[in-house]
């Protein structure tokens, strides 16, 4: 266990108010620690920013970041602002490399010069490890990535070893299966569960995208966001260092997804069928057993109640509006 488990630290999330994000700043902060965000609010949005975080509306790309870290001095970084789609990373891998290596590596070259004491890095459980052999894939498979998305994460996996050994930035990573839950963009390129409910709701069919063999789809390893969130406490309340995978432990293929999803929605409306698209991967399905080894984590909430929990909120008055 780590100091930062007895004590209130301050702790700068970047992209802090996206998904994802967001669900970490409002964990950090019940749990009783100091919450700053840096977000430049291109895909995040301020309504998800918690009211007892502070914002800061900054690209961590840009030399402006510095002056955050300045001003804020975390004992934590948490680092959740990326370039998120596959797909967009293959159309556009200078873009990518921009957030997600550029991006990574003026956020280090910031916490080495303020002397954060622990930074938290989020990569791919998914794309990162390509489409190896061995299911549950384990952290000690070599990554095989085939995207520039994932190529880039595991970039920057190399980097924080590099800042481990050169400055002694302590680091954890953790490699997110596919999360969901409140709060996913229903019309981002990324995030499957949310643009089904977001289609289904608005009585769109969604379309499921496929391999010629696989006509059911791709296998995915969804883990809901509030799982998530608790791994990242146990990233801060732990000295470990390394990648840690985080998520469902268990293959869903797409259809069987959509099923869920639609019977969720209380509709018989079907899916369309569209080819796989560049990058995308037949087979995932990844072994958790180190994070709960080691971090003291396991998944806790079922793909069935964590998908009812999405659907209830988008139809609900807390929900963004789901425009057509």
């Amino acid at each position: 266990m780590s100091w930062y488990a007895s004590i209130i630290v301050k702790i700068l999330v970047t992209g802090g108010a996206g998904f994802i994000g967001s669900h970490v700043a409002d964990g950090y902060l019940a749990a009783g620690h100091d919450v700053a965000i840096a977000d430049n609010l291109l895909s995040g949005s301020a309504d998800n920013v918690p009211a007892d975080a502070r914002l800061h509306l900054v690209d961590v790309a840009a030399p402006e970041f510095d002056l955050v870290m300045e001003r804020e001095r975390p004992d934590v970084v948490n680092h959740h602002a990326a370039q998120m789609s596959v797909t967009v990373s293959a159309r556009d891998p200078g873009l990518d490399a921009r957030i997600n290596c550029v991006g990574l590596l003026n956020v280090l070259q910031s916490c080495v010069k303020h002397g954060v004491g622990r930074f938290v890095m989020i990569s791919s459980g998914g794309a990162i490890y390509g489409d190896v052999h061995q299911r549950p894939t384990s952290e000690d498979v070599a990554p095989q990535p085939l995207s520039p998305y994932a190529i880039h994460k595991l970039t920057g996996e190399r980097y924080l070893a590099f800042y481990r050994r050169e400055y002694g930035l302590s680091s954890i990573t953790l490699r997110y299966g596919n999360v969901y839950g409140p709060r996913q963009d229903p019309h981002g390129e990324a995030g499957v569960v949310a643009i089904f409910v977001g289609k289904l709701l608005r009585g769109e069919p969604p379309t499921i995208f496929a391999y010629s063999d696989q006509p059911t789809g791709m296998s995915r390893d969804y883990v809901y966001v509030e799982d998530a969130v608790r791994a990242n406490l146990r990233a801060v309340e732990s000295d470990a260092v390394g990648a840690f995978n985080i998520a469902g432990g268990a293959p869903v293929r797409t259809g069987e997804l959509f099923r869920a999803v639609q019977a969720a929605c209380g509709t018989d409306l079907t899916a369309a069928a569209g080819p796989a698209r560049p990058g995308d991967l037949k087979e995932n399905w990844l072994d958790v057993s180190r994070a709960e080894r080691v971090l003291g984590w396991r998944p806790e909430v079922s793909l069935a109640d964590g998908i009812a929990r999405t659907v209830a909120y988008f139809r609900g008055p807390a929900r963004r509006t789901i425009p057509a």
